[in-house]
């Protein structure tokens, strides 16, 4: 994994996975597929969908633990911070070599781990995060990118981390 590739790369997925409009029936649909493309890894993932202060879709697979769900609202907490994807600000943050405690925010509020990806819609900004835990932190980020491409109808191949 290079640094500065993925930084590119997931400033591009920021970039291009954005929606006309979002709404609870667009987070419902995005959770079912989220749901369903978890169940596929056969791993215990709790998954969340919330606009900033409001929670539209959780849901968390058999096996998943409360610890999950802190990781999720940790990692749902830099993206409402920065408005940039958890996995992005936890990669700048190591190549400054640098930490969220160093910037004054509590480890017990904030995770710059991979897996909360921000609801940007055009012409608005960011109004929330879309947000798994139970993977390690790339394959997190890359379950809501691949969801997210597919959602949007956008190639996921031109979107993804290189392995």
């Amino acid at each position: 994994m290079n640094t500065e590739q993925d930084l590119k790369v997931i400033a591009e997925q920021e970039a291009r996975l954005r929606f006309e409009r979002f709404d609870a029936a667009v987070a419902w649909k995005l959770g079912v597929r989220l749901k369903e493309a978890a169940e596929g890894l056969h791993s215990a993932i709790a998954m969340d969908i919330s606009l900033f202060g409001q929670p539209l879709f959780f849901y968390a697979m058999p096996g998943a633990t409360p610890d999950n769900a802190d990781w999720i609202r940790r990692k749902r907490n830099v993206v409402q911070r920065f408005h940039r994807s958890s996995y992005a600000v936890g990669l700048m943050l190591k190549q400054k070599e640098s930490s969220l405690e160093a910037r004054g925010l509590n480890p017990q509020d904030y995770a710059a781990h991979g897996g909360s990806f921000p609801v940007f819609v055009q012409g608005v900004g960011c109004i929330g995060a879309i947000t798994v835990s139970g993977l390690p932190q790339r394959e997190d980020h890359e379950l809501v990118v691949e969801v997210l491409a597919g959602y949007l109808g956008l190639p996921y191949e031109e979107l993804a981390l290189d392995p």
